[in-house]
């Protein structure tokens, strides 16, 4: 499976989500628990992703629905302004996300951060994990059609 993403960012999402209890970039104490990285995505949904995507997800004018039977399609959106690869894999949302998200700040939010945001957003559309999302777990799980 090719990587849209150098394989050190991978890596270092890795590293930072396994090392410590405190997420390095805000200092605040890191999720430890799926459970715990849905409560913390649902904030940073709220704060830097809804303005874009909806405050359900639902999509708006400005991006695509990540929430519903449209939400993390395998090809692109038609039209689509950013995306332009395939998400098989929650490591492919993964990277895309760390690239160009938030659209007016990508790649500000720590790892930590976004594994939370996209925790948040598999819970939203019914799946549930038993253990924490970090890169090695995003890597093996394929997005249910």
């Amino acid at each position: 499976m090719q990587s849209l993403t150098p394989p050190m960012l991978l890596i270092s999402l890795a590293l930072a989500t396994a090392c410590g209890a405190t997420d390095a970039k805000t200092g605040q104490e890191a999720p430890a628990t799926f459970s715990e990285q849905v409560t913390r995505g649902a904030d940073l949904y709220a704060a830097h992703c809804s303005s874009c995507h909806g405050k359900g997800g639902e999509g708006t004018a400005n991006g695509p629905a990540v929430v519903g039977a449209t939400a993390l399609s395998l090809d692109p959106p038609s039209g689509a302004k950013v995306r332009k690869s395939q998400f098989v894999t929650v490591a492919d949302v993964a990277n895309f996300v760390v690239q160009n998200m938030p659209a007016d700040a990508p790649g500000s939010l720590s790892e930590e951060e976004y594994f939370s945001v996209l925790a948040f957003d598999l819970h939203a559309n019914g799946i549930d994990l038993d253990k924490k999302l970090d890169a090695t777990l995003a890597a093996s799980l394929t997005i249910p059609r």
